[in-house]
């Protein structure tokens, strides 16, 4: 049985739109160049995992003399804002109150930080 196709961003997807979000529209060889140096990726591995973003509708490609540019077709606060509903409808009963809740309560947010929250929090009453 083949792995269910995700409608969100690998680890291995999201680092390829990374770069295309920085970079725009690029080449599959561009892409492997930018990759950070401490987890390069092989071209093909690569290729197929653009192919895998075309899919999902996450990239789009013309041709480019004998290659072909990917272009992102979701800009980075789009895909962001899709992954924290999923994440809320999954993890918090689609609660947007749970979610703030349990960042509040996380031990590792400091004071600054929940300062900045409560400040966010007031002006959007």
């Amino acid at each position: 049985m083949p792995p269910r196709k995700s409608p969100t961003l690998t680890e291995a997807e999201l680092r390829l739109m990374e770069v295309l979000w920085q970079k725009g529209p690029a080449t599959v060889q561009q892409v492997v160049q930018d990759l950070p140096e401490k987890a390069p990726l092989a071209y093909n591995s690569v290729l197929t995992t653009i192919r895998i973003l075309e899919k999902k509708g996450y990239v789009k490609h013309v041709k480019d003399g004998r290659a072909y540019l990917y272009t992102p077709l979701v800009e980075r606060q789009e895909a962001t804002r899709s992954e924290i509903r999923r994440l809320v409808n999954r993890f918090f009963g689609s609660s947007h109150e749970l979610l703030v809740l349990n960042i509040l309560k996380d031990e590792s947010v400091d004071a600054a930080e929940l300062k900045r929250l409560r400040k966010m929090l007031e002006g959007s009453e």
